[in-house]
């Protein structure tokens, strides 16, 4: 390698001698969840004192996180620390109301428990939600860093800076996509592959609203994409799988492809229909 090349890169060490890794913004988050849920937590606490240091050294670690990152702006990184935390309890609130949906959502979930020990969704709810905080106090690079850890660990992509409402249901997840300007109102309920996007990736869009808008109790089933900052799906709307949608939908429809089978030899045709349930 050449030595200006050599010297150029150890540079760029120096600036950031003290940025948090990925590891250890992980691991904040992962101390963080388990110290809101059992469930995740890796130590036991002998007493309320102990447990009252832990949250000091969580809010430390927060702290010397953001102090670096926030040295040459001006954004304090102890109003930021103290915002976060005093959110917490909102926070797990939303958390209790979303594990709820979960359960009452999938047929299948035995338990709350088991919603919140083994369920992808409510990891990367919990990873939106903290980072959500931390995004609406200005602080970037952070909010996403802990985004796209639930991300590689459950294969949800929720982009921090979402408005995402109460009572979010998230089945199977797998290959969801929530776009960084997708409003979702309440009890909404969303299943694997779906795609919330821009209809545009021009850069010069970034600070305009490029993605759907989902009103109340919707349902979106899987491989849904639904692009475009002027689309809004209404209220107490179905939509139906792997559907393609660039348009608003009135409330209390139901979007689906309808499949006609041609006779004499000729092949199935795919008509995407929209029927409306509303008056």
């Amino acid at each position: 390698m050449d030595d200006r090349f050599i010297e150029q890169i150890y540079s760029s060490h120096q600036d950031c001698v003290q940025c948090p890794s990925k590891e250890e913004v992980s691991t904040f988050f992962r101390n963080l969840l388990g110290t809101l849920f059992p469930n995740y937590a890796t130590q036991s606490f002998e007493s309320l004192i102990k447990f009252n240091l832990h949250i000091l050294n969580l809010r430390e670690e927060l702290y010397e996180m953001l102090y670096i990152q926030l040295r040459n702006t001006p954004i304090d990184a102890h109003e930021v620390t103290n915002s976060f935390f005093d959110s917490i309890q909102e926070v797990y609130e939303k958390l209790q109301q979303d594990v709820l949906a979960m359960y009452k959502g999938d047929p299948a979930a035995t338990s709350v428990d088991e919603v919140i020990r083994s369920y992808p969704g409510f990891y990367a709810i919990a990873a939106y939600r903290f980072a959500h905080e931390l995004a609406k106090c200005n602080v970037s690079i952070l909010p996403r860093m802990i985004t796209e850890h639930a991300h590689s660990v459950t294969g949800i992509d929720i982009h921090p800076k979402a408005n995402i409402g109460n009572h979010f249901c998230i089945d199977h997840g797998t290959g969801i996509v929530i776009g960084e300007t997708t409003d979702i109102g309440n009890h909404v309920k969303i299943y694997q592959g779906v795609t919330l996007g821009a209809l545009s990736v021009k850069k010069e869009d970034a600070k305009t609203k490029r993605h759907p808008t989902i009103k109340d109790h919707v349902v979106i089933y899987s491989g849904a994409t639904i692009l475009g900052g002027k689309t809004i799906i209404g209220e107490h709307s179905v939509i139906g799988g792997n559907v393609w949608i660039t348009e608003s939908v009135a409330p209390n429809s139901k979007v689906h492809y309808l499949n006609k089978v041609i006779t004499e030899g000729k092949e199935h045709i795919d008509t995407h229909i929209i029927k409306t349930d509303a008056p």
